[in-house]
């Protein structure tokens, strides 16, 4: 989990495309759209995203139960994960543009846990962290950390969020 604290881009320090790149980060291609709900939905200068889970670079999911299964840093690498696919959707929602992301305006991260698990927060962590990173201040959003019995498809975390754009 490296620190635990967010690596912060400092303010002025240019775009979020231009963050991305200087960090190495890439993004993952979205996901497939369900037939059943839209993956995303802009309503004003707000974009709402559906909830998304870990999915890893060889299109793996991270499955598993935190506090039992899954260790508390590798649930914090998978809302990390999770926030890179959130990243890629946002992405496409923006006609590739995450420099029109005004800003992070919610976050609410659900984690799959053992009765007896108290670091919701911590692992969420690996999300906002990321957002920060990518956005600056900007990245720092309101946020909801919980704790579910379980998820679609036994996933460890899922999250959805709401992005202020231009």
């Amino acid at each position: 989990m490296r620190s635990g604290k967010a690596e912060t881009a400092p303010a002025g320090a240019g775009s979020a495309e231009r963050r991305l790149k200087e960090r190495g980060i890439v993004l993952p291609e979205p996901p497939a759209p369900n037939p059943n709900y839209a993956p995303f939905v802009r309503t004003g200068n707000l974009v709402f995203l559906s909830g998304l889970g870990p999915t890893r670079p060889d299109g793996s999911v991270a499955t598993g139960k935190v506090g039992r299964d899954v260790t508390l840093d590798d649930a914090y690498q998978h809302a990390r994960l999770t926030g890179l696919s959130i990243l890629a959707v946002l992405r496409g929602a923006l006609g590739g543009d995450l420099d029109r992301v005004v800003r992070v305006v919610k976050v609410l991260g659900m984690v799959n846990a053992t009765p007896d698990f108290t670091d919701h927060g911590r692992v969420i962590n690996g999300c906002t962290d990321l957002f920060i990173a990518v956005f600056g201040e900007a990245g720092r959003a309101s946020r909801s950390s919980v704790g579910m019995i379980s998820l679609p498809s036994n996933i460890s975390v899922e999250i959805e969020t709401a992005f202020e754009v231009s």
